[in-house]
């Protein structure tokens, strides 16, 4: 079950945008990775070779075998070892893989069946000039138009021939031996499902080439009946920034701004509304050759021409302004030189240099964009992380947008076509159904971030999308379009809704994450431990045990929250990171500081196990358990305690066996007394996003009569290097009942008068039993597989059961 637990919580901590985007990843993986068989393969002589028609006729091939290939019995790799041939089968809730092995002779035979079904499969081929089936019904986002020349990649292909009109192709390749006739062979197929009654599509090859990442797109929709489809429509963006910024020599010069007018004008035909969006820093205008000021001069005349937003006057990075009052005169200095050049700054937009202040979230940075400019729209690359790019995503904070920026393969220091890393085929690769291409066809918004030098020189930007455009054009069937950033913000949150919600994350876990965060801020000030809860259980006498511990320091309280900050299960975790900190002291040279927290509500919330996990992935995290019959009564006792109106008026039992026909209060107070008993669901909830060492139960029953045994248990649980010997600090207050802190003079200070304990009325106590009877079992095999001790209640409980 922990194995099935830490993969969900792997799941969950890569954040995809949509079920099909996870679906298409998985797939891809379990090319390299599965070995599971989905059919037997039989081994059979080919039958002979029909008379054929015309290559032209897509559908005869499929009828056509190949014929015999001598010496040709595998493919071998650079080592020697054979290289096994990969058929990938998709059905409708199925990724299989089926590979089938030959002896490594030359008098192989290329030639296998699928056992019970009327297809040949001809195995370790190489193939070359693919095109698409013009004819196939598989096709949605595909666009069958032209032959895409030159050799695939791999000498590992398969493919496939049938006389069954159940098989349809839908790519087809030509052989790339010296004996090929130049007929065309199938290479991806699609069963109709007239020989079984189930639909499939087979892929003679992985996922590797570009294509057949097409292709499968397509037929995922197409077998799941467009419940896993991506709509045609895809909006893009194309930032330009650094506009005026650049050392001689690399900024755009008179011909190049006409080029990029000309260019835009161009795009526009195929992309409605397509226009540039140029971000500005107004300090370095007229900072380059003669020429190139001509050249800032006449992008200016052009004002109208284009989409603009503001960068830093200075092109500083704004975390490194701590005084907000100082970053808003920065951007000042930019207003005042948009105003003075007529630059309109309406859209609301603005990005930050190298996204600085973005994410992580500088405070200061926000609230400067919203009073200078109106902010109500960014973009970064930097969330959740740089890479892998396919998960980043957007969110909102403080009423700003922040949608996911993409990168184009295109940097400062890519000017020349010649001196592109890997050389000018290395962009055109990105591009011609790479990186480039598949970030517009799997993500429905695509914001790219250019620079001011793509655009000047051999303008690479400009060749970058118009070879892009064509490529989609060529391809595919998508409907590209532009929106002004607010519009873009609104369409991604209509789109991807849950997205709103952000997910903080430790800064210091991503280099490229503390590079641009405040030198001021340190993650030392986090905490390590998380004292969860649930509430009446003893969670609260843990705490002041752990705060007597001189290695341990707790939050400041909080006056909101019942001095508990409860940042991850509430609205406080909204107001970011930094206001989180503001709670913890700052770090001593000590390097025993051991910072913790307390907030019971954290064990029962759906949401702070996913939120701990992110801010906090090394936190060692407690949990007190006692019997849930008693907690659930101490509840509804402390709330009586505390005046509430629906637990004065109704008695325990009839709280706790309220129909969901009853007052919505007295639900509500039914609730927080059962819910947080379900020990076994939500401790698998906190499993799913921390390894089982990272966490200790407590048995509340043994914090009551024995706490300084508990004490030691954590104290080596947490690797404390001063051990603290609780039998002397502690005394059992009579008069109390409980355990206290032992003062000097023999005094003890104890918890409030409201901290006692009672038990519920039998009644109650037969029907809370029963209630929590499967989740108890359920707890005790939870505990059983995290290798922890079953608390003494549970134990009882257990054995009342059987």
């Amino acid at each position: 079950m922990l194995s099935v637990l830490r993969l969900r919580r792997l799941v969950r901590q890569v954040p995809l945008q949509t079920s099909f985007i996870f679906l298409f990843l998985l797939c891809i993986l379990s090319v390299f990775l599965s070995s599971y068989f989905l059919y037997a393969v039989k081994r059979k002589l080919e039958p002979s070779l029909a008379a054929g028609r015309s290559a032209d006729d897509l559908y005869v091939t499929p009828s056509r075998p190949l014929p015999f290939l001598s010496g040709v019995g595998g493919t071998l790799s650079s080592d020697g070892s054979r290289t096994d041939p990969v058929v990938l089968v998709l059905t409708w809730k199925k990724c299989n893989i089926v590979k089938y092995y030959y002896d490594a002779n030359e008098k192989s035979l290329l030639s296998a069946q699928l056992k019970g079904f009327p297809l040949f499969l001809h195995s370790n081929l190489g193939l070359k000039d693919c095109t698409v089936n013009p004819k196939s019904p598989l096709l949605h986002v595909t666009r069958a138009r032209q032959v895409f020349s030159g050799p695939l990649p791999g000498d590992d292909w398969t493919v496939f021939q049938s006389n069954h009109s159940t098989y349809e192709p839908v790519l087809l390749a030509k052989t790339r031996s010296a004996e090929s006739t130049g007929l065309m062979h199938t290479s991806v197929v699609q069963d109709l499902g007239l020989h079984d009654g189930i639909q499939r599509v087979l892929f003679g090859h992985n996922l590797s080439f570009w294509l057949h990442k097409l292709v499968f797109v397509d037929a995922l929709s197409f077998l799941t009946a467009k419940r896993l489809s991506l709509s045609l429509e895809r909006f893009i963006l194309v930032d330009i920034d650094d506009i005026f910024v650049g050392k001689e020599g690399t900024r755009m010069k008179v011909a190049d701004v006409k080029a990029l007018v000309e260019t835009q004008n161009e795009l526009r035909r195929s992309i409605p509304d397509f226009t540039f969006n140029l971000g500005f820093s107004g300090k370095f205008f007229h900072a380059g050759t003669d020429e190139e000021d001509r050249g800032d001069d006449l992008l200016l005349s052009y004002v109208d021409e284009f989409w603009w937003f503001p960068h830093m006057w200075s092109h500083m990075q704004p975390h490194r302004f701590h005084n907000q009052s100082v970053l808003a005169e920065q951007m000042m200095l930019n207003r005042r030189f948009a105003e003075d050049h007529s630059i309109p700054t309406h859209l609301g937009y603005a990005v930050a240099p190298h996204h600085s202040g973005v994410y992580p979230v500088h405070i200061q940075l926000y609230e400067a964009w919203k009073r200078v400019w109106d902010i109500r729209v960014t973009s970064t690359e930097e969330y959740p992380h740089l890479k892998p790019a396919r998960f980043r995503r957007g969110f909102i904070h403080r009423g700003i947008r922040v949608l996911p920026r993409q990168t184009c393969g295109l940097f400062t220091h890519t000017i020349f076509h010649k001196d592109y890393p890997g050389g000018p085929q290395e962009l055109e690769r990105i591009i011609d159904g790479g990186e480039l291409f598949l970030t517009v066809l799997l993500n429905p918004i695509s914001i790219f971030m250019t620079h001011l030098s793509n655009y000047g020189n051999d303008r690479l930007g400009l060749f970058t999308f118009k070879r892009l455009l064509n490529f989609l054009l060529t391809w595919t069937h998508l409907k590209l379009q532009t929106l002004p950033p607010l519009q873009l913000g609104n369409k991604y949150f209509q789109l991807f809704p849950s997205d709103a919600e952000p997910l903080w994350q430790d800064p210091c876990e991503d280099k490229r994450h503390k590079d641009i965060w405040s030198k001021e801020k340190t993650c030392d000030r986090f905490p390590k431990l998380l004292l969860i809860g649930p509430q009446k259980t003893g969670a609260m006498a843990l705490y002041l045990f752990l705060g007597m511990h001189p290695d341990l320091s707790s939050n400041y309280p909080s006056k909101e929250t019942f001095e508990e900050i409860q940042f991850f299960s509430s609205h406080s975790y909204h107001r970011g990171i930094d206001w989180y900190m503001e709670y913890f002291p700052l770090p001593s040279n000590s390097s025993s500081d051991y910072y913790f927290e307390k907030s019971a509500s954290y064990f029962d919330s759906d949401v702070a196990a996913a939120r701990a996990a992110a801010l906090l992935p090394r936190a060692r995290i407690i949990t007190v358990l006692s019997d849930p019959v008693e907690r659930a009564f101490a509840w509804y006792q402390h709330q009586r305690a505390h005046a509430d109106p629906v637990a004065l008026k109704y008695s325990f039992h009839d709280v706790i066996t309220a129909s969901h026909n009853a007052p919505v209060k007295l639900q509500v107070l039914q609730k927080r007394c059962l819910a947080p008993g379900w020990y076994a669901t939500h401790l698998s909830r906190w499993l799913e996003h921390y390894h089982h060492d990272q966490i200790l139960v407590v048995d509340g029953q043994t914090l009551k009569t024995d706490p300084a045994s508990v004490m030691e248990k954590i104290q080596t649980f947490l690797g404390l290097e001063n051990q603290v010997d609780y039998h002397k600090t502690l005394a059992f207050d009579p008069k109390k009942g409980f355990w206290c802190q032992l003062l000097d003079g023999g005094k003890t200070k104890c918890l409030g008068k409201s901290k006692g304990q009672r038990y519920p009325d039998k009644q109650s106590q037969v029907f809370l039993r029963n209630y929590y009877r499967d989740g108890n079992i359920q707890l005790s095999k939870l505990l059983y597989k995290m290798g922890q001790v079953l608390p003494g209640w549970l134990r009882e409980d257990l054995l009342n059961i059987r």
